[in-house]
């Protein structure tokens, strides 16, 4: 007979019955029972406030604070020393013992400024001040432009302490100036001074009534003697004629220059020899019109070494004790007429 009930059982999901092969057969648990469905729960605001409020607030935790010492040794506090400058103070020390170094220092410095010096220090350090001023005004009082170094030869330092850059009105004179500033050319002051009793006695003294008659023979005859080229020799005659046709003219070789700067000499002031130039506006201009009237070796650089060393400009550093000298012997001085 045939069965009515189905060779394979039937398995049920939810209470149903679903037909499945034989190889996937799933026991069911009788047992197992759904999950309760949640149920849906009004929510109360009113109590969900209140519980918020009296719940204690969590607030998040709170990051440490940096330890910081604030001890006085490791405040950078400027300490001033003797010499104006500025120290920080020590980190790790006390204050005891920063006052300890601080004294120590001061005794040192104190030390260090006067040493060689006869008295105790107590009474040294009283006058530390007073004795640095009047150092100081005799180092001012010593000073030098600072073209003038102690390498520079003494017959240099001589003739920048008592002629260079003092106002000279003499026509023999200005004419020996003019022809040393032509012949330091290529070569240097010092030289040129050490040659100066020299080339005194090969042009008379530096008479231009005497040299403007030299004959082409005592020219070459100098110029041999003399190692100089014989150009420059007869440029310097030439040019002591010159000076003479000047004096017909305007009564003296001094009148005629110093009228190119109104008879008193130029200040500029300078401050560093770097600043000093080789040639200005107004010694090109004197350049240019001595060419005109035919003197010879007279451009714009050697007319300006010829303004500083005659004294039309006093081109003595302000910090040279030669400037204020410079300064008040040309305003005492007066021209020749």
């Amino acid at each position: 007979m045939c069965n009515s009930k189905p060779k394979s059982p039937m398995a049920q999901i939810d209470g149903r019955p679903v037909l499945q092969p034989a190889s996937n057969r799933i026991s069911i648990n009788p047992n197992c029972q759904n999950p309760p469905k949640k149920s849906l729960q009004k929510f109360d605001t009113h109590k969900e406030i209140k519980r918020a409020v009296s719940s204690p607030k969590v607030s998040p935790p709170v990051s440490p604070k940096p330890v910081t010492l604030k001890s006085d040794c490791l405040k950078k506090k400027a300490k001033i020393n003797l010499n104006g400058g500025i120290e920080p103070a020590v980190p790790g020390t006390s204050t005891v013992t920063g006052y300890r170094q601080k004294g120590s220092l001061t005794e040192r410095k104190i030390k260090v400024a006067h040493y060689g010096r006869v008295g105790s220090l107590k009474n040294d350090a009283k006058v530390v001040t007073l004795d640095f001023e009047s150092s100081a005004c005799d180092s001012k009082q010593a000073k030098r432009c600072s073209f003038i170094t102690p390498n520079s030869d003494t017959v240099f330092v001589a003739y920048h302490d008592e002629e260079w850059g003092v106002p000279v009105h003499d026509d023999r004179m200005l004419f020996e100036l003019l022809v040393l500033s032509g012949a330091q050319v290529g070569s240097d002051w010092t030289t040129i001074l050490k040659r100066r009793n020299e080339l005194r006695e090969a042009f008379a003294g530096f008479d231009a009534d005497i040299v403007a008659q030299y004959t082409v023979r005592k020219i070459g005859y100098l110029s041999e003697k003399l190692g100089l080229d014989l150009t420059f020799v007869r440029g310097v005659v030439d040019n002591a004629s010159r000076i003479l046709e000047v004096r017909l003219q305007l009564g003296s070789f001094d009148k005629y220059l110093w009228g190119f700067v109104n008879h008193k000499p130029l200040s500029p002031n300078y401050n560093c020899s770097r600043k000093i130039p080789v040639k200005t506006s107004k010694s090109e201009s004197i350049s240019k019109d001595m060419v005109r009237r035919g003197f010879r070796y007279a451009g714009p650089t050697v007319i300006y070494s010829f303004m500083q060393a005659a004294g039309l400009t006093n081109d003595h550093l302000v910090s040279c004790h030669r400037h204020c000298h410079c300064g008040c012997s040309a305003g005492s001085s007066s021209f020749a007429s």
